[in-house]
């Protein structure tokens, strides 16, 4: 959600009563962070979070400032995602008293998490936009297995976008979900109209990754600069990251965001693009999600309990 997690969006999502989760980075420095908080503040009551996400970077921003700044300002829920940089973080969070939700692709990098004292998981299958992993597990069986081998709470995260897919995520033992790219196509997304009707015309064949080769996987919308990018990955003798780097700016996908031009970048996107069917307001969009959950769940229970009460009497 790098550009799109912004205090507006944010407020919106906790007003109709979910989390809704600042990107920390997208400010551009501690202090900006600060004041995206204090927007936010401004603009809910409710709970929010804020998220640091800990990624391979030859000059990594300054994760502690951004986390003291976090701390000051009274935050008390923070998602966090990315490899053992982010155990230092984590640390200083818990120290602090703040509830930690840490995003992880894999069971093995889940239990790392355990031991790190995190409050809560969110287990992010291949479908999710952005950086899946390199182990290419689906959701569905990735939170089978979470319930299995694992005791902290978690949500499900990555191929989620209505109410079905929530009532099958609680299904499988997840307390909530956590949605991305849904949440980019409402109202009160900063994205211009343009990649928001998009999203809307787009099929669940509209993604593909890039970084593969370089082990650093990324989903992303199936546009001109991606596909550049993955002939240039798979070309014989391969690519060296500085090559592609010009392409993969994160400054030029802010620009596809803000001028609305789907080609000018790399923007993240998940597959749940086949299930957007229209631009609503946050509060429109989790009401039709949690009652079509309902439905769902209230419905197969009346489908299964008859059944298991014939065969009761039968024996």
């Amino acid at each position: 959600m790098m550009w799109v997690g912004l205090p507006k969006l944010v407020a919106a999502v906790s007003n109709a009563g979910g989390l809704g989760i600042l990107t920390g980075l997208t400010p551009g420095s501690p202090e900006k962070l600060r004041e995206s908080i204090r927007e936010t503040k401004r603009l809910t009551s409710k709970p929010f979070a804020v998220n640091l996400t800990f990624l391979p970077s030859i000059s990594p921003p300054p994760y502690e400032e951004y986390a003291k700044v976090i701390i000051d300002e009274g935050v008390k829920v923070v998602e966090t995602a990315g490899g053992p940089s982010a155990a230092p973080i984590i640390k200083l969070y818990k120290e602090n008293g703040l509830f930690v939700i840490h995003k992880c692709t894999s069971i093995r990098h889940a239990k790392s998490a355990e031991k790190l004292g995190v409050d809560m998981l969110s287990i992010d299958g291949f479908e999710c936009a952005g950086h899946p992993g390199e182990d290419d597990i689906g959701g569905l069986l990735l939170l089978a297995l979470a319930a299995k081998k694992l005791k902290t709470p978690y949500l499900a995260s990555g191929g989620i976008a209505d109410g079905r897919g929530l009532a099958a995520a609680i299904a499988l033992g997840a307390q909530g979900v956590n949605c991305g790219t849904l949440f980019m196509a409402t109202k009160e997304s900063y994205i211009h109209d343009n990649i928001k009707q998009e999203m809307v015309r787009a099929d669940e064949n509209q993604t593909t990754h890039i970084f593969r080769t370089l082990r650093n996987t990324a989903r992303v919308f199936k546009n001109k600069v991606a596909m550049e990018v993955r002939e240039k990955e798979y070309r014989p003798g391969g690519v060296k990251f500085p090559e592609i780097a010009p392409l993969v700016s994160g400054l030029r996908g802010k620009e596809v965001y803000e001028q609305g031009d789907s080609d000018r970048g790399v923007w993240s996107c998940s597959p749940v693009v086949g299930l957007i069917e229209d631009i609503p307001s946050c509060e429109k969009l989790l009401k039709r999600m949690e009652r079509e959950a309902e439905e769902v769940l209230l419905s197969s229970a009346k489908k299964i309990v008859p059944r298991n009460e014939k065969r009761e009497s039968k024996l």
